[in-house]
């Protein structure tokens, strides 16, 4: 871009983060659109709002070739709300581009996996943060932005702050999980932060990328041949859970969803209701009187 359209990009680029914030968006959010727009004016070299109809569609399937469906759906997103609210613009096409709908089972631990997992896993700080995830269901930045307030051992409660969505939820705390939780304590003394970065003064927690190495690495050497990775404890908890007997609506207020269809998914995944569906499967098909099987 020349400097006339780089004064033009400028000030369009910042009209979108001012509308980004206007509309409330989360941090998460606001860097993820504003991306969707840098990416596509380097692409093309220009601002975005000369671009013509061609031109995006033909950006897109590019996009398609070389990032994931999650990164095209996000730039679909925030160029939406880009034309839409900067340009004041309606781009309807842009519908059009939409990810394959695939609905994958996630493979699940076995308590006995989880809990050799957790004892194989070399570093204090990775066994007890595995414990974190699996024993209150937490998503992987919901657990690395825990701080020291908000763990009330009075109550036994754990106060998650700002989850998916924004929402805060409270949590029952187990009384092995808050031991665990002393034990790493001791070793660092962080006055905020239970799981900080290795490192004098730091400010920031653990790296997400080094938990995900951690864990990748015990399964590995356990020679668990699934699918495994922070978020799949999560999935454990879940199902774990319901093979216990909670309830969905319970079940449902511990992960934070939104949507009880969003959590009744885990009930595939749970052995005994397999068990149940297998032994219903037989008692209807030995209900049928076939003529030509010879008994």
């Amino acid at each position: 871009m020349n400097t006339s359209e780089q004064q033009h990009f400028d000030l369009l680029y910042q009209q979108h983060l001012t509308n980004l914030t206007l509309q409330g968006m989360r941090p998460a959010t606001i860097d993820a659109y504003s991306r969707a727009v840098r990416r596509i004016s380097a692409f093309f070299d220009c601002p975005p709002d000369t671009l013509t109809k061609a031109d995006l569609k033909n950006y897109f399937a590019q996009l398609i070739q070389t990032h994931s469906w999650s990164t095209i759906k996000l730039d679909r997103n925030g160029l939406q709300f880009f034309y839409k609210h900067t340009l004041d613009r309606q781009w309807e096409w842009l519908n059009i581009v939409k990810p394959p709908q695939v609905k994958h089972i996630p493979d699940i631990l076995t308590p006995q996996q989880v809990g050799l997992m957790i004892s194989h896993t070399r570093a204090l700080r990775y066994q007890v943060f595995f414990l974190v995830l699996y024993s209150m269901g937490l998503r992987l930045s919901e657990a690395l932005d825990l701080t020291v307030n908000d763990i009330d051992s009075h109550t036994m409660q754990v106060h998650i702050r700002e989850g998916k969505g924004g929402k805060d939820r409270l949590l029952p705390l187990p009384k092995r999980t808050l031991s665990a939780l002393r034990c790493y304590w001791s070793t660092h003394r962080h006055p905020q932060l239970l799981f900080p970065s290795i490192g004098k003064n730091t400010q920031v927690p653990m790296d997400k990328g080094s938990v995900q190495k951690a864990l990748k690495k015990v399964i590995v050497e356990l020679r668990i041949n699934k699918n495994i990775s922070p978020h799949s404890l999560r999935h454990c908890f879940a199902t774990h859970l319901l093979e216990q007997g909670i309830d969905l609506r319970s079940l449902q207020i511990l992960l934070g969803h939104h949507s009880l269809n969003t959590t009744a998914k885990y009930t595939q995944l749970t052995p005994l209701k397999q068990k149940d569906n297998v032994t219903a499967l037989n008692k209807l098909t030995n209900k049928l009187a076939i003529q030509w099987e010879v008994s």
